[in-house]
């Protein structure tokens, strides 16, 4: 039988946690009266947690694990998640536990009374992040939403409750480089803010690293947005007309005003400011054009190793 809601969970390393994590969802499902599934992707952790996933899985036939070959990422974990279930209502939520699986039924009752498609959770506060990262999460949105041509909410992650026919056409989507937040908010439809506050990891340590979160921030800029070609194409074109009128002025003052040349150490700081700013260019445009090599490869996003059995599942 078809579940009415499945949850969909990516984790990494998260053996200490799992237990509480599938205690906690499990009981908010319960209490939806809904029918449910729940998805929980091993995206090739090093600990136990996919013993974990198995014992829980074996006990229970409406949690269903798979397993990837190595760590392919939050994102393709998410995608593969995706992919894998059947619920007219999908909920996606980390099994860190720092998104309350608890909102469940709030957010589902939002989705009903707004008509919506997309219920994503916003965050008032974020426990256990630092000042500055909390400033770098502030200053990526800034720039994501000024750059991009897809309206993307401030704030929000993957955490989100989302429909069927949302879902079948993010599974649509070819891209090798997903930015899921972007992906749903893409598609254009109706989605509402649920306003929750983002608590601490219940254990364990984060799976995201400055330099994943910085990866990721690229792919949601360059994803949804030509926007740094087009301000390299501008500063381009202001460095040139800077460099005409500078070459006007000295011409013009030596030819009629024997104004001798100026000195080294301006022209070397002038050299050293547009070499600069070339490689900067150069390296946008080589974003944008790895991206589409690495597109053009069509290797899948993910390998799989295992699942947890099939045929318990109905």
């Amino acid at each position: 039988m078809t579940p009415e809601l499945s949850i969909v969970a990516p984790c990494f390393n998260e053996e200490q946690v799992l237990p509480e994590f599938f205690r906690r969802v499990i009981e908010a499902a319960e209490k939806s009266g809904k029918s449910f599934e729940v998805i929980i992707v091993d995206d090739g952790s090093h600990d136990g947690t996919w013993e974990v996933i198995s014992k829980q899985s074996a006990s229970d036939p409406r949690i269903r694990g798979i397993r990837f070959v190595r760590n392919f990422g939050h994102q393709p974990a998410l995608t593969a998640g995706l992919r894998a279930c059947r619920g007219s209502r999908v909920l996606l939520i980390d099994a860190d536990l720092q998104d309350p699986p608890e909102l469940l039924a709030d957010m589902l009752a939002t989705m009903e009374r707004e008509g919506a498609d997309i219920v994503y959770g916003q965050r008032r506060t974020r426990d256990g992040v630092s000042s500055g990262l909390n400033a770098c999460y502030k200053a990526f949105y800034k720039i994501l939403g000024w750059l991009s041509g897809t309206e993307i909410p401030p704030d929000t992650g993957d955490f989100r409750l989302v429909s069927r026919r949302v879902v079948d056409c993010v599974n649509a989507m070819p891209e090798q480089e997903r930015f899921l937040r972007g992906m749903f908010s893409w598609t254009g439809f109706k989605q509402v803010a649920f306003r929750y506050d983002r608590k601490a990891r219940a254990a364990g340590a984060p799976a995201y690293t400055w330099k994943k979160l910085f990866a990721l921030a690229a792919d949601g800029i360059m994803s949804f947005s030509i926007k740094p070609l087009r301000l390299a194409t501008a500063l381009a074109g202001l460095l040139a007309g800077i460099g005409l009128l500078v070459t006007v002025w000295l011409v013009f003052g030596h030819a009629y005003f024997d104004t001798p040349p100026q000195g080294w150490t301006s022209l070397m700081v002038v050299l050293l400011f547009v070499s600069a700013l070339q490689m900067l260019v150069l390296g946008v445009i080589g974003e944008y054009i790895g991206r589409i090599f690495i597109g053009q490869k069509q290797r899948p996003i993910y390998l799989v190793t295992e699942e947890t059995a099939r045929e318990a599942r109905g």
